[in-house]
């Protein structure tokens, strides 16, 4: 019998789009879209309501991991809370050991990924200078061609609050995935799909997004043209925005700076290594307790900070690394075990992964697309002199939640654009 790949794709713009395959005959689908939310409805789930420090500590761990893995010799931005929800909603449909390599990856087993991806949905804010917005769906083939396991679809609208979806994936569908995904990303992105493969059975997707003024706003005066050190030593020109902060990282010659969102429940995060040290060095000695130690214990003092304007685009295509993680099974056509998302004539198994994000951070704030507030201790602070970080060469930054310490974004900037 001859086999049937599909392209599977998990974007983030934030979008996350997952797409499985397996090997078997095809079969042509003409009926119309069918939305079984009617059927499959979020019902009562084993939650929790308060973040688990150990949990979280595993999830940023998960984070840096994958996000170490994508470093290359660009600017590098990925939203490892948008991996984390479209895996796992694929994770509630493995088995055996893809199951178990899937939670060896994740550092956590798929129930707590559940109830820790449930809470943050759940404080999501929404407000008019901070808005957060996270939706999942799940689209699959109607025609018989894969018999999708009602448990699994009941499971991620409990958890994922997932939209269910059954389609004939002909241009219909195309259209709908399209406008899903356009709508869920405030127009961020359009076209995300240019066709549906033959062999495609099934889509997660996970879209997010990420639109936030800054607690307090540059002003034009705090604007100017400056230098900006390209990681391969070329001088850039960038505009740069000067401010006065007042939680200031130290970690080993390292030195960084948080500044907040309106309202204070998320932050941006920026840590500038030592001259002397590259910046993939100095990430590839962090780890999440590291860093979420860092961040926790921020020193409340004054610091003057400059970084520039930018936006950055990225996109990779994540098969290869999730398997050099550890996530081998589930990639494999014969070993693959997801019995409990469905049945098909072939058995399936994921083919490929994408992973697409961007941002734009200027003076007002930062626009993003792919995603009960903890402040930072505020005592009083012994009188010294003002501390002091320039972005003016090759930085990591993350954008995160101050309760649960989880990255909605992880990045560098080694040259301005």
């Amino acid at each position: 019998m001859k086999k049937k790949r599909l392209i599977p794709i998990l974007t983030t713009l934030l979008l996350g789009i997952m797409v499985f395959t397996f090997t078997g005959c095809s079969q042509k689908a003409s009926a119309a879209g069918d939305d079984l939310m009617k059927d499959i409805r979020p019902g009562s789930a084993e939650t929790i309501d308060a973040y688990i420090e150990e949990d979280n500590i595993a999830a940023m761990d998960f984070s840096l991991e994958l996000f170490k893995m994508n470093l290359l010799c660009q600017n590098t931005l990925i939203s490892p809370v948008s991996a984390l929800s479209a895996l796992g909603m694929t994770a509630n449909g493995a088995r055996e050991n893809t199951l178990a390599e899937m939670e060896a990856v994740f550092g956590l087993p798929r129930e707590k990924i559940n109830q820790l991806m449930n809470l943050y949905m759940r404080n999501l804010p929404d407000e008019d200078k901070l808005k957060v917005s996270m939706a999942n769906s799940i689209w699959f083939r109607e025609g018989g061609r894969i018999e999708v396991n009602k448990e699994f679809l009941q499971t991620n609208a409990n958890y994922y609050e997932a939209g269910v979806y059954r389609s004939p994936f002909d241009e219909s569908t195309l259209k709908a995935i399209n406008d899903w995904v356009e709508k869920e990303t405030d127009g961020m992105i359009v076209d995300i799909l240019d066709q549906i493969p033959a062999e495609a059975v099934m889509y997660l997707i996970n879209a997010l997004s990420f639109d936030a003024e800054w607690q307090t706003i540059y002003n034009e005066s705090s604007i100017r043209e400056d230098i900006f050190t390209a990681d391969d030593g070329t001088i850039q020109r960038a505009d740069m925005m000067y401010s006065e902060e007042h939680l200031y990282i130290e970690d080993d010659g390292a030195k960084g700076f948080i500044k907040d969102y309106a309202g204070g429940q998320y932050a941006f995060v920026a840590m500038l290594p030592p001259e002397d040290l590259h910046l993939s060095a100095y990430i590839a000695g962090l780890t999440g307790e590291k860093l979420q130690s860092l961040i926790k214990n921020a020193e409340n003092v004054e610091v003057k900070t400059m970084m520039p304007k930018f936006t950055t685009e990225y996109s990779v295509e994540m098969s290869d690394i999730l398997k050099s993680m550890g996530m081998v099974d589930a990639f494999d056509e014969q070993k693959a075990d997801l019995k409990d998302l469905g049945t098909a004539e072939g058995n399936l198994y994921i083919s490929r992964v994408i992973h697409k994000t961007k941002i734009e951070v200027d003076e007002k704030g930062t626009k993003a697309g792919a995603a009960t507030v903890v402040e930072v201790s505020e005592e009083s602070a012994a009188i010294e002199e003002p501390k002091s970080v320039y972005l003016d060469r090759p930085f990591l930054y993350l954008i995160v939640d101050k309760e649960s310490y989880l990255p909605l974004f992880i990045g560098t900037t080694l040259f301005v654009e």
